[in-house]
């Protein structure tokens, strides 16, 4: 969304959620061994308003100005009102409109039938999805077996893009696992992975990759694939769909939507989504 030294990164970490309010630019093209040097530069006069924005944005969860006030008033109330009594959790533990917000309509999802599809739009850059990590990859591995996550990178400018294409390209490359490594280049140590020249950024992708056991043809071939350009459609039709203005976000069978400081912690968060995953399979 915007160019996050290490120490605004290290600074917002304790808060819940990253969020869009302007479009983002990626940082100036350098050399990608000078990658960790620019990303540590202080913030100049011209940057100044960006890390204003930073600031403001984060205040909880990062949004959008577009169509925030909107979601959060009137017709955030129609919505819930809309909603039939039998698609809310019992009244008590988690209450809707606080808790979570149901979406109205319904949206589509994209897992096997008797699967609860789980959506966790998110973005390598955002502080508060690194800090969520660690809770998502246990939660991974003692989630129910209907539960299926499916995780979306947010779409939203030019760095969101050229992380979203590296989370893609991880996938064609069969190296998911590098998902935490990304978060620690860009987050501990300070390299973005990416820079306003595409050429650049390619290099950036490819050393990193390249330092972790994928070879150059992989790479390459990868980075020009149809599936790759097909997740990065797809990622930005569901940017879209679900009006995504903050992350991390969580979207529950395409019914649901909650966030980090809508749950309470990121404990509640994990509680929150197997609870509603678990109200939708017994609707089934």
């Amino acid at each position: 969304m915007f160019r996050l030294s290490v120490a605004i990164a290290l600074s917002l970490i304790s808060i819940t959620a990253c969020g869009r309010s302007a479009p983002p630019s990626a940082a100036p093209a350098a050399p990608a061994q000078n990658a960790s040097a620019q990303a540590n530069k202080p913030a100049t006069a011209q940057s100044a308003p960006q890390t204003a924005e930073i600031e403001q944005a984060t205040a909880s969860q990062e949004t959008t100005s577009e169509g925030a006030t909107e979601d959060r008033g009137d017709a955030a109330l129609e919505r819930l009102a809309a909603l039939p009594a039998d698609q809310q959790l019992p009244a008590g533990k988690w209450k809707a409109g606080t808790n979570y917000t149901p979406l109205v309509p319904a949206q589509p999802t994209n897992v096997a039938p008797g699967k609860v599809e789980v959506v966790e739009v998110f973005w390598y850059g955002c502080p508060h999805c690194n800090a969520l990590e660690p809770f998502i990859q246990s939660w991974v591995k003692n989630k129910p077996e209907y539960v299926e996550l499916v995780r979306v990178p947010v779409m939203w400018g030019p760095v969101h893009r050229a992380h979203a294409k590296l989370f893609y390209i991880l996938r064609a490359v069969n190296r998911p696992d590098l998902d935490q490594k990304v978060f620690d280049t860009i987050h501990k140590d300070g390299n973005m992975l990416v820079s306003n020249d595409e050429q650049v950024t390619r290099k950036m992708q490819l050393d990193f990759l390249k330092a972790n056991g994928v070879s150059v043809d992989d790479f390459n071939r990868a980075w020009d694939s149809f599936t790759v350009s097909t997740g990065l459609q797809r990622a930005e039709q569901l940017t879209e769909r679900y009006k995504v203005n903050g992350v991390p976000q969580v979207i529950i069978n395409g019914k649901y939507s909650t966030e980090v400081g809508m749950a309470g912690g990121p404990g509640q968060l994990l509680q929150l989504i197997n609870d509603l995953a678990a109200s939708e399979k017994q609707r089934r």
